[in-house]
């Protein structure tokens, strides 16, 4: 296929699994009050810690509580953007068969599935996204979302998010890459998806890991999921400072296309079709 009707079978394929994902309004739904709950849960340890911290040791960390609790909002909302499985339909196909119908098509088989699994992702997560954000602005004082620190940073935090949903879809795309051609279980993919949860600030600020670490952090591909953002919103990373981790965050997002893309074809080459 050529370009132009590669971009226009990519558009339709996105807005398809877009309006298949808005039929799922319950699923998002409850999805606000396991993030809402979690949040809330989030910011009373917080408190806590920064309150009776001896010698007020949390206050020293690089970040205020104010910016802890919008941290953790914030973190909530993104969370649906990362992956905790491979898309549900594309590993059907790959455990019963259909991977070989999908090879007929006249589309190469990563970007048809990079699109389909980034579609899928947000057409079911933005509106929990955006719901969990709301009941964070609308909490009482002390547990609520802050605004942004400036309008700046608000500008590089949307820009950083954008960039962070292409990272999200690369990596998902890396690993089912990886679980394309395997016989034997699914438990290294999910380790993956496990580590990336981890390193991505969802679960605890990075800030708030050792100071040992923290050159790690920053360089390690996961914080673009969602630490690179957040502190973009929150001030602990100036509008100024944002060009390297936003340009990290496409480094990052082109070296797991690029990889995701290498492995498909060499499994491709050798794929036993199961099922049937």
């Amino acid at each position: 296929m050529n370009f132009r009707n590669t971009y226009r079978a990519c558009g339709s394929l996105f807005r398809i699994r877009m309006a298949e994902g808005l039929q799922y309004r319950v699923s998002a739904i409850s999805g606000t009050m396991v993030s809402v709950f979690w949040a809330l849960i989030e910011c009373v340890l917080f408190t806590v810690f920064y309150t009776y911290s001896e010698n007020g040791s949390w206050n020293n960390n690089g970040l205020s509580l104010q910016q802890a609790i919008s941290y953790v909002w914030l973190a909530q909302g993104l969370f649906v953007l990362q992956s905790m499985s491979i898309d549900g339909e594309i590993m059907g196909k790959i455990n019963n068969g259909d991977v070989g119908i999908e090879l007929c098509r006249p589309m190469n088989l990563y970007t048809h599935w990079f699109v389909k699994s980034s579609a899928g992702k947000l057409g079911t997560s933005w509106m929990r996204g955006m719901s969990t954000v709301l009941a964070g602005l609308l909490m009482p004082a002390g547990y609520a979302l802050g605004g942004p620190a400036s309008l700046p940073a608000l500008f590089c935090f949307l820009l950083s998010v954008v960039m962070a949903f292409v990272l999200c879809s690369a990596f998902a795309m890396l690993v089912t890459a990886i679980r394309l051609n395997i016989t034997w279980g699914d438990g290294p993919t999910y380790m993956l998806l496990l580590v990336s949860g981890v390193l991505s600030g969802t679960y605890l600020p990075l800030r708030l890991w050792p100071e040992s670490m923290q050159t790690f952090l920053y360089l390690q591909p996961f914080g673009g999921f969602a630490d690179i953002p957040l502190q973009l919103y929150i001030g602990s990373v100036a509008p100024a400072a944002a060009l390297p981790g936003i340009g990290m965050q496409l480094l990052w997002s082109l070296i797991f296309i690029a990889a995701g893309r290498m492995i498909m074809k060499r499994r491709l080459h050798s794929i036993i079709v199961q099922g049937g």
